[in-house]
Parts: structure tokens; C-alpha cells; sequence
């Protein structure tokens, strides 16, 4: 056990650092290992990987340096996480636009990027560096209202969505869109930029409904099931309704074997197959917690960077877990998103950490700061110029 009184840099951490926020994310993984034992054999032995545990093995592997990552940057400090944002930002751009070029085409879409023998989601990384940017712009617009900061916000999001798009890939540009709505309006934007940037996203929708595809079919099939394929979110449903409340059992679902995606977008349908609503509802109570948590934390913060950036990555999270489980139920179009921390995927793994990690990192308590906050607020009670941080640092 380590004693408030130790003075090292791993006894401080721990001390300011929010635990029952750790705790949490601790808990999404774990579940993640379980609920990978339970749907990824049947999917290692439909692509005839003779090892039934190969993704098991896998996740396990890429969650070591994934708790790597999310302990080493909730040491850093402020500053030092957006320098560290803006590095990897710059090189996730470089990295996202080579995907247009370089990147194997999958299904009509390159996202992906294949540096040697490690293939490389870049849209996944440059999520959580976008979201501290976007933060740290927005606040500097509060600071400094001669400073263009809501411009080259705007500016941000263009140079991030317009490759997302080119990929394409919708389903993280509405993400990414929504989260830096969701800033814009905590930097108190105008009316007039309301209307604007919701005509803005309504005209978006509605030309890539037109003029691609893959959209067009997904949207038509969510309105209307009978226009198309609807396997996967029909065995979804049938997961759903087989677990009831209780489940099946470890191992005993069915429809998992036949699940093309079980062990990653639809994950949480074999869950909800083998452990039952209960567990789903636990699920969703854990991601609720860490989101809830992490606003009321941002709410009580002076700094308008960290309640900004702990806003944004809060939502972050939020919004890609509920569109997850949406999916899954049925409740909005398909997507290929991840459950943040349970679904396998390396990128999806180590994005959700380095974001997560920044997270506990800007929520940390600060004793110095409070302290000079409280002595301030003593020496104006007392009106004596003794008892104010100035004299007492003197």
C-alpha cells in the first residue's frame, strides 16, 4: 500500500489521481477478456485459424502496452498533453492522408495502413489528439477573444473530416463532427453558428445519402428492413431476445457462431446472448459512470483547456459506446465502431488508452493549486496582505 506521506512521483500519482475513474476503465477491460473467450472462437474457426484463442491472445497482447500508454500519459501535466496532442496530430494527418494512396482497399474503403508487418488504423489515433487541439483552441478563444481560436477550430475539423470522408469513413466523421459541436457549444457559440452548422451536417447527410452508396443502402435498410441484407443486426436482435435477463451461460450461446463481426462491432450482442440484460446493463452503467464522472470533475475545474479537454474526451467515449450499442439494438444504422475497452482491435485498444490516460491525467487533483486558491480566498476574508499566495510565496 502506498502512504500519503511517500513523496515519489508513483505515490503522488496515486493520490490525485481519480481511482474510482481508473477503477472503471480496469473493469470495461477486464470484461473485454471475458467477452472475448466467449465470441471470438467461433469467428477464428470460420476464417480457419487453427489456435480457437488467436484473438484472445491478441487482445491480451496489445492490452499490455495499452496499459502501458494509459498509466505513462496520466503522468503528464497540461502542457505537456497538448504538446504531445500536437505531435501525434500532425503525424496521424500525414499518416490519414497516405491511407487515401496507399492503404489496401477493404470493402470499397481504405482506412487502414500496413507499416511493415503492423497494420495501422490511423482515423483511430488522431480522435483523442483532435479532441485536446480543438480543446485548446476553443479556450484560448475564451481567454483571448482577439485571438481567431473558433476560426481555426473550424479550420481543424476541415483538415480532419475532409480524408475521413475521402476514405470514407461516416461513421468517425460523425463522431468526430458531433464531439466538436459538442465543444463549439461549451465555448458559448452564436445562435447564427447554430443554425449554420446544423444546415452545415443536414446538407452532409443528405448529399452522401445521394451520392454514396454503402450509405444509402444502410440508411435504407434501418427505415426500411425489408430494401435489403439485414443478417447481422437480425442475429444481433435474436442474441438480444435468447439471453433474456439472465443469459444463456458462459459458451452456450448460438447465434455468436454466426455472427460475422461477433468479436468486435457486435460484441455487446454476445454479451447480452451468454451473460444476459444484466450484464448489458452493467456495461452500460460503467460507461455512464466514467462519462458522468469525468464531467463533474470538468465542471469544478478554473481551467478553461482542462474543463474543455476533459469535456471533449468525455464525449468522446460516450458517443462511441452508445453508437456501438445502438447498433446492436437496432436503433440507428449500422456503423463499424467499436465498444471502447471490450471489443478487439489493436488502434481501437491503444486510441482509448492514450485518450483515457489523458483523461486521468487532466482530472488529476492539483494540491498546489488548491492550496493557493484557499489562501487567497483566507486573505481576502481577512483583508491582510500577509495571508495572500504573493506574501506567502515571499
Amino acid at each position: 500500500m502506498i502512504s500519503r506521506a511517500e513523496r515519489t512521483v508513483v505515490g503522488e500519482w496515486w493520490w490525485t489521481v481519480d481511482r474510482l475513474l481508473l477503477g472503471a476503465l480496469a473493469a470495461l477491460m477486464i470484461i473485454g477478456i471475458v467477452l472475448a473467450l466467449a465470441a471470438s472462437p467461433p469467428v477464428a474457426s470460420r476464417l480457419g485459424i487453427a489456435d480457437p484463442f488467436h484473438f484472445v491472445n491478441r487482445q491480451v497482447m496489445f492490452l499490455v502496452p495499452a496499459l502501458i500508454v494509459l498509466i505513462g500519459t496520466s503522468f503528464l501535466s497540461p502542457k505537456n498533453i497538448r504538446r504531445v496532442s500536437l505531435l501525434l496530430f500532425v503525424v496521424c494527418l500525414g499518416l490519414l492522408c497516405a491511407t487515401l494512396v496507399f492503404g489496401p482497399e477493404v470493402k470499397g474503403a481504405r482506412r487502414w495502413l500496413n507499416i511493415g508487418p503492423v497494420a495501422i488504423q490511423p482515423s483511430e489515433f488522431i480522435k483523442p489528439s483532435f479532441v485536446i487541439i480543438a480543446a485548446w483552441l476553443f479556450s484560448e478563444s475564451v481567454r483571448r477573444p482577439e485571438m481567431p481560436g473558433q476560426m481555426m477550430a473550424v479550420a481543424l475539423l476541415g483538415s480532419v473530416v475532409t480524408p475521413l470522408v475521402l476514405q470514407p469513413d461516416f461513421g468517425q466523421t460523425m463522431l468526430v463532427s458531433l464531439v466538436w459541436g459538442g465543444l463549439f457549444f461549451l465555448a458559448g457559440l452564436r445562435m447564427i453558428w447554430v443554425v449554420g452548422l446544423g444546415g452545415v451536417g443536414a446538407a452532409g447527410l443528405f448529399l452522401a445519402y445521394h451520392l454514396v452508396p454503402h450509405v444509402t443502402k444502410r440508411i435504407d435498410r434501418f427505415l426500411d428492413p425489408e430494401s435489403g441484407d439485414t443478417y447481422q443486426i437480425d442475429l444481433a436482435i435474436d442474441s438480444f431476445l435468447n439471453g433474456g435477463w439472465l443469459g444463456q451461460g458462459p459458451g452456450e450461446g448460438t447465434f455468436k457462431k454466426m455472427l460475422p463481426d461477433g468479436h468486435t462491432d457486435f460484441i455487446f450482442a454476445v454479451a447480452a446472448e451468454e451473460f444476459g440484460a444484466v450484464l448489458c446493463i452493467m456495461i452500460a452503467g460503467l460507461f455512464a459512470f466514467i462519462v458522468l464522472r469525468a464531467l463533474s470533475r470538468a465542471m469544478s475545474d478554473e481551467d478553461p483547456f482542462v474543463r474543455f479537454a476533459v469535456a471533449g474526451l468525455a464525449m468522446l467515449f460516450g458517443l462511441q459506446s452508445c453508437i456501438n450499442m445502438m447498433v446492436n439494438l437496432h436503433m440507428m444504422p449500422a456503423k463499424g465502431m467499436t465498444l471502447p475497452f471490450v471489443s478487439y482491435g489493436g488502434s481501437s485498444l491503444l486510441s482509448l488508452a492514450f485518450g483515457m490516460g489523458m483523461l486521468l491525467a487532466l482530472t488529476r487533483r492539483r494540491p498546489r493549486s488548491a492550496t493557493l486558491a484557499e489562501l487567497e480566498r483566507l486573505g481576502t476574508r481577512l483583508g491582510s496582505p500577509a495571508a495572500t499566495p504573493a506574501a506567502a510565496s515571499a
